[in-house]
């Protein structure tokens, strides 16, 4: 466990914390720990990169804390009907489709892809998706379904990478198979 660890650790921490606020009616407050969230994961990846600090244990839970919380924020706007059911079903597949795949390798042994420019800017994008319905913007709604469809695409970059990322450990000799 280290500093990186840590702060990864601490986006958890703030799931019930965000939707507590959010639930008894703040949600420009709740968008704040979002916010906050989101700063420990830019946090943790520059501490963990400048000083060496990359973990398997943190090369997972990154993106499963980053979707985690992805997944209580969307689940908070639908419940308040601030987005369509649609744009949160399609959210939910994705993102649970993606961490239980990751998951699902990470435990037979496979190399997962860390968390990349794409995945990041994804994440970005999200967070003003999320300030745009917040704040109640007419387009909001418009703007998080042009985010879904790049979220896909991502997601299919990860895959395409992941296939090739173990395709070249197969390819040195290893018995992994997928």
């Amino acid at each position: 466990m280290n500093v990186p660890n840590l702060l990864t650790l601490s986006r958890f921490v703030l799931i019930p914390v965000y939707l507590v606020v959010f639930f008894e009616g703040y949600p420009k407050t709740a968008f704040l720990i979002l916010v906050v969230a989101g700063l420990t994961d830019i946090l943790d990846g520059y501490w963990a990169r400048s000083r060496g600090l990359i973990t398997p244990l943190g090369i997972m839970l990154d993106p499963l804390a980053d979707k985690t919380m992805m997944l209580a924020v969307m689940i908070s706007l639908l419940i308040s009907g601030m987005i369509p059911w649609q744009a949160a079903a399609a959210i939910f597949i994705r993102d649970i489709g993606m961490i239980i795949g990751s998951a699902f390798f990470h435990f037979r042994g496979k190399r997962t892809v860390p968390a990349n420019m794409l995945g990041k800017l994804t994440t970005v994008l999200y967070y003003v998706a999320i300030l745009f319905i917040v704040f109640e913007l007419s387009f909001a709604t418009t703007y998080l379904w042009f985010v879904i469809v790049i979220s896909f695409i991502v997601s299919v970059i990860y895959i395409i990478q992941f296939a090739l990322l173990n395709a070249n450990k197969a390819g040195t000799g290893s018995n992994s198979k997928i």
